[in-house]
């Protein structure tokens, strides 16, 4: 179940500016970067070869594609927040994402989602919610993204 659970539109359009709470932590294994890797074509040496990684890498060994820890965030976003009440909600894409820290293999992850801002809309509303994916025992976030979404009553 969701950390924050809003009934109905009204409920989210009163919480803009909240912090919503934070996801499950998730440890990121090779074998998903391996996968990630066939299914883009992104086969770059610092992900996918460890031996090499481990070797020559600044990082220390392999790392996940930033765009894999990207798509973590539709993981994390549905253990945070659930709307209710309403006829459809959509993913509508993404403002700003930076990666601002690698994710080492083996790192552990989770998200936590600030809700800042929300736009009506016909029918319904747009809202943009700010996801920071963080390293467990890290000083920086590994990404941050303005998640865009639209909740239809």
């Amino acid at each position: 179940m969701a950390e924050t659970v809003f009934e109905g539109i009204d409920a989210v359009r009163a919480a803009v500016g909240n912090h919503l709470g934070f996801s499950d932590w998730t440890t990121i294994t090779q074998e998903q970067v391996d996968t990630f890797a066939e299914a883009t074509g992104d086969h770059q040496w610092i992900h996918v070869d460890v031996e090499r990684a481990n070797a020559e890498s600044p990082f220390g060994g392999p790392i996940a594609h930033g765009y894999l820890t990207l798509a973590l965030t539709n993981l994390f976003l549905p253990q945070v927040v659930e709307v209710r009440g309403i006829s459809l909600g959509v993913n509508r894409g993404t403002g700003k994402i930076r990666f601002p820290a690698p994710v080492p293999v083996g790192s552990r992850l989770r998200a936590g989602v600030v809700l800042a801002s929300v736009a009506d809309v016909a029918g319904g509303i747009d809202t943009n919610m700010v996801i920071t994916v963080e390293r467990e025992g890290a000083d920086k976030p590994v990404c941050v993204v303005e998640s865009l979404s639209r909740y239809l009553a």
